[in-house]
């Protein structure tokens, strides 16, 4: 298995990218920790990890509380031993499709400082464990918006670029520790959509548009991607286990383009 008895915390477990990429850390052998705000998925996603013979519990967290989660990660690491892969797969709802003359600022600023707060403090946590092991992962999750332009979604855009910046400098300053730092970047996953916080933001844009998600999903992979589809769940969570094993050794500071050819690096 790719990650053997490897200790995993998987923050924002509950939902659709975390709880896809937890299953599949399991089911690789990892003893997988969860967190989040809700303890509903949360729990279904621990319970169907242990009905398929793996390994998981779950803690409530704001990851925006760097205090709170320094003592998680803390607890984790005495219990388990340290801490082998971190992944931050937490969502923030914020607001998409309002054009910029529009865009109140608060609007603009709170995904850019949510995203870099939840990545900072979590990184953070994980790697003065991963340091004192002499190594370790940790996986960010980005977006295309990062590198393309566009009309309705500047904060998300801008958010999703200091993701993928903060992912290549973090990678500079840990790597003499034997960390990695890999950034997935995904496009739209249509099984995330429906129940994502970035759902919520689709629904938004789509409702304001006058037509459906799964039309504007249509439409995007018809148009804006090579392979005329769009990722799954399973591809992504599939990459992630293979970046955080050992098969993946040789790489760090990189941005994962899992975009089905949306964005060609």
């Amino acid at each position: 298995m790719l990650l053997q008895d490897k200790v995993v915390i998987v923050h924002g477990g509950g939902g659709a990218v975390g709880g896809a990429c937890a299953r599949a850390f399991a089911q690789e052998g990892a003893r997988v920790f969860l967190t989040g705000r809700t303890a509903a998925p949360l729990r279904r996603v621990a319970e169907e990890i242990r009905d398929a013979g793996g390994r998981a519990s779950f803690d409530i967290l704001d990851v925006l509380d760097t205090a709170a989660t320094r003592r998680h990660a803390d607890g984790i690491a005495t219990q388990a031993g340290g801490i082998d892969v971190s992944l931050n797969a937490v969502g923030i709802f914020h607001v998409q499709g309002t054009p910029f003359l529009d865009l109140p600022l608060d609007d603009y600023l709170h995904p850019v400082d949510a995203y870099t707060r939840a990545n900072f403090s979590t990184a953070q946590a994980a790697a003065r464990h991963m340091m004192r092991k002499g190594g370790g992962v940790l996986l960010t999750l980005s977006t295309p918006g990062a590198r393309l332009s566009g009309a309705g979604f500047l904060g998300n855009g801008v958010a999703s670029a200091a993701v993928e910046a903060f992912s290549r400098l973090l990678a500079g300053e840990l790597g003499g520790y034997g960390i990695r730092v890999v950034c997935l970047r995904p496009d739209a996953i249509p099984e995330a959509v429906a129940t994502s916080h970035s759902g919520k933001v689709f629904a938004a844009a789509a409702g304001d548009l006058g037509v459906s998600i799964d039309a504007m999903l249509a439409e995007r992979a018809a148009t804006a991607t090579l392979l005329k589809r769009l990722p799954t769940l399973a591809q992504v969570a599939g990459f992630a286990a293979f970046a955080a094993s050992d098969r993946a050794g040789a790489m760090t500071g990189a941005i994962a383009n899992l975009s089905c050819g949306s964005l060609v690096d």
